[in-house]
């Protein structure tokens, strides 16, 4: 059974009652009656009355059938009734900014990208950005004010509190632009910004139900390695927002040896799985790539290729390689699974540090890179895991992958603004919207 937190009797809490009711809709697939409601949430008869009363006329729960459960009346069910509201997700990559609408419960209504903006006229990127946002609600025929925000994840590092991308890796034009306000003001929408790896690990969190989002580690593969980290339901975020960079990790790279920063066999997780790393392994194996990398130079050593201008490599070109090696896995290329099976033991011995420090019992995979490759990857990484000579915790470490495919950065930041807004916290009030 699902986890609920429980609410309180007191009227100066009524936003938080709701947050705690709608959650507790939000989470039961088949949906509760107000008695559920009541033993579930810890709230009085009365209370659960009068904040489904609300939820209902609110137009985000519906009565949807009755139920007999013994003698005396039929209980009537209440369900979430997703569409009621929306949330936008944007995830800023180096090579392309996905959007996503999601209803309440988490579902991808409509979903567009757009090439990433060059940030040297952070107004041009507000005005791409804000366009496509709009455009996405207005082809996705939801009405604007049943809207609740627009949630960002971005590259790290940010400034959360003021609201601003820093300086970003691969993005050498992103130097503090204030995006959280700028795209606030464009759009009319409240705006969350929050870094790629924390969003993933939100979007886990709001998505999944019951121990499964209690405790858990996401390894986040995009353009680089992090690892998002969720504790008793709570992302941890760091005294800056900037938590994940687990990527000078030092592990056995294996057949994948041979980044600068390595030491024999020895080297930085990071480095080690640099996609456009190992998009040149893969084309120094052999392995068809269509049209590889052209224009980009590639060095094997882990160090980031750049062009005449100082601009970093071509990681459009770099996409379409990781495309052409998923492609290479699915259809049995030996060389491809190889692969896929060694950047998976490799990231499984750096997730096993992570494990040991926090008694993790879950890990789950995910990233724009890391779903075409998954397939080979996955369970070489849970072998790397489970296998480990290092590993502590006696108890089963539980290996998946995320549900959420290549979007789930974007999905995650949806999640951002579902999870302020509907997710029962004592500090949380925007279930007025």
């Amino acid at each position: 059974m699902a986890e609920h937190r429980r609410g309180a009797n007191l009227p100066s809490l009524g936003g938080f009652n709701r947050t705690v009711v709608l959650d507790a809709v939000r989470r039961s697939r088949d949906g509760l009656s107000r008695v559920e409601l009541a033993g579930r949430t810890g709230l009085s008869p009365q209370t659960v009355s009068n904040v489904t009363r609300f939820l209902i006329d609110a137009g985000m729960i519906v009565e949807s059938g009755t139920v007999v459960s013994g003698r005396g009346k039929p209980r009537t069910i209440l369900r979430l009734e997703a569409r009621s509201r929306f949330a936008i997700g944007v995830h800023v990559d180096p090579a392309v900014v996905t959007y996503v609408l999601l209803d309440l419960a988490g579902a991808v209504v409509a979903e567009a990208t757009t090439s990433t903006p060059n940030a040297e006229d952070p107004d041009q990127v507000v005005r791409t950005m804000a366009a496509a946002v709009d455009g996405l609600v207005r082809r996705s025929g939801v009405a604007p004010d049943s809207v609740l925000g627009v949630g960002i994840a971005s590259p790290g590092p940010i400034d959360a509190a003021a609201g601003v991308v820093l300086d970003p890796p691969f993005l050498p034009r992103w130097r503090d632009v204030p995006l959280r306000d700028a795209l606030g003001d464009a759009t009319g929408y409240p705006v969350l910004l929050e870094k790629d790896v924390t969003a993933a690990a939100v979007g886990e969190v709001f998505l999944e139900r019951g121990a499964a989002a209690r405790d858990f580690a996401f390894v986040y593969f995009g353009t680089g390695f992090g690892v998002g980290l969720v504790i008793d339901h709570e992302p941890v975020r760091g005294s800056g927002a900037n938590a994940g960079d687990a990527g000078h990790i030092m592990v056995d790279q294996g057949s994948l040896a041979g980044t600068a920063d390595g030491d024999g066999t020895r080297g930085e997780v990071g480095a080690t799985v640099m996609p456009d790393r190992l998009v040149r392994i893969a084309l120094e194996r052999g392995i068809a790539l269509g049209d590889g990398l052209p224009g980009a130079r590639m060095p094997a050593d882990g160090t980031a290729a750049q062009d005449d201008g100082g601009i970093a490599v071509d990681l459009a070109a770099v996409d379409r390689a990781w495309d052409a090696l998923g492609t290479a896995i699915a259809a049995g290329d030996p060389a491809a699974q190889a692969l896929a099976a060694e950047i998976g033991t490799v990231m499984g011995r750096a997730v096993v540090v992570i494990v040991n420090l926090l008694d993790l019992d879950r890990v789950v995979f995910g990233g724009p890179f890391w779903s075409r490759i998954s397939a080979t990857a996955l369970p070489a990484a849970t072998a790397a895991i489970s296998g480990s000579p290092i590993l502590v915790p006696k108890h089963p470490v539980t290996v998946v992958e995320s549900r959420r495919g290549t979007d789930v950065a974007a999905v995650g930041a949806a999640c951002l603004v579902l999870d302020a807004a509907l997710s029962p916290r004592a500090s949380t009030m925007l279930i007025a919207h």
